[in-house]
């Protein structure tokens, strides 16, 4: 018992010489002096396995963004036509799940026609996907001459349905119309029923298909949009008659040929240029309020061309 007593004594002497916060900062003091006498001389400090996968994969995160971003401004300055189609499509579709950005190189050799621009065509692809194009647009030119049909009653002037009658006839025939035949009938397209503000809504989309134009959109739109394409030819037309046609190379009459209706792809360079001799004929004589006849000379002018494919 006496035993007893002089240890718990020592114990409560001991206890309050050495308080439990002492305790704690002389147990971390030491394990402090631990790890610096444990530790190598070396200045660096070695770091765990979790870390250095950490550090890789930020290096790697890095350096991707830097390739990333240099490949990027090589297509903006070198190519900035594909730069925008390729941005859009990014941003709009592909980039939307995770990592699926990667696929646009995929999609872009699967569908060509698509998702790049004629630049990246090779020469077979150019002339299978204008026919393909030029096919989409040639199948409004019936819809278009029935409409053109519809209207004739319409006309007050007895003249001008004639001359109508006759160059719709002419044309299902198979017949290429003349260019006084075209002229005679800008009274009719300048004014009710076929002027650029008075065609049905129906008309508007099968022209605008006509023009390799979307045809989804509401028929002010539309209507809107097919004055502002037509006015731009226009403008272009008068610029290429005061340059001449002679200063183009073969390449740009084709090209001029196919934006204005004509399947150029299979028509020798002497055929295109006296086609568009004769666009520019017809264009540099209308009026701003006669464009709705050089609208429709897409169809009138194009469609039964000699040495087309019909």
């Amino acid at each position: 018992m006496a035993l007893s007593r002089v240890c718990w004594a020592r114990l409560a002497v001991w206890g309050s010489a050495v308080t439990p916060g002492h305790f704690v900062t002389r147990r971390l003091q030491l394990g402090r002096s631990g790890l610096a006498w444990g530790a190598p001389r070396s200045s660096k400090l070695h770091l765990s396995p979790k870390a250095d996968v950490k550090n890789l994969m930020s290096y790697v995160v890095t350096k991707t963004k830097a390739i990333n971003g240099k490949y990027h401004r090589f297509l903006g300055r070198h190519f900035p036509r594909f730069y925008v189609l390729y941005t859009i499509f990014m941003k709009g579709i592909i980039s939307i799940p995770p990592f699926a950005n990667y696929l646009v190189f995929l999609l872009m050799y699967l569908f060509p026609r698509q998702l790049l621009i004629r630049h990246f065509w090779t020469p077979k692809q150019q002339t299978d996907f204008l026919d393909i194009y030029h096919a989409f647009r040639k199948q409004s030119h019936p819809e278009i001459i029935s409409y053109l049909e519809k209207v004739i009653p319409l006309i007050s002037d007895a003249g001008l349905r004639w001359h109508l009658t006759d160059l719709c006839t002419k044309i299902q025939r198979g017949t290429h119309p003349a260019i006084h035949d075209i002229l005679a009938l800008r009274e009719c397209f300048s004014n009710h029923p076929l002027g650029m503000n008075q065609l049905q809504a129906l008309h508007v989309k099968a022209l605008s298909r006509a023009m390799l134009l979307t045809s989804y959109l509401p028929p002010p739109l539309l209507r809107h949009r097919l004055k502002t394409h037509t006015t731009v030819i226009h403008q272009l037309d008068k610029a290429l008659a005061k340059l001449g046609i002679g200063q183009l190379t073969a390449q740009e009459v084709k090209s001029a040929c196919y934006l204005r209706g004509l399947n150029s792809t299979h028509i020798g360079e002497d055929r295109c240029r006296t086609w568009l001799g004769e666009w520019l004929q017809i264009s540099c004589s209308l009026k701003e309020a006669e464009l709705s006849l050089l609208l429709h000379n897409v169809v009138l002018l194009s469609t039964n061309y000699l040495g087309t494919r019909r």
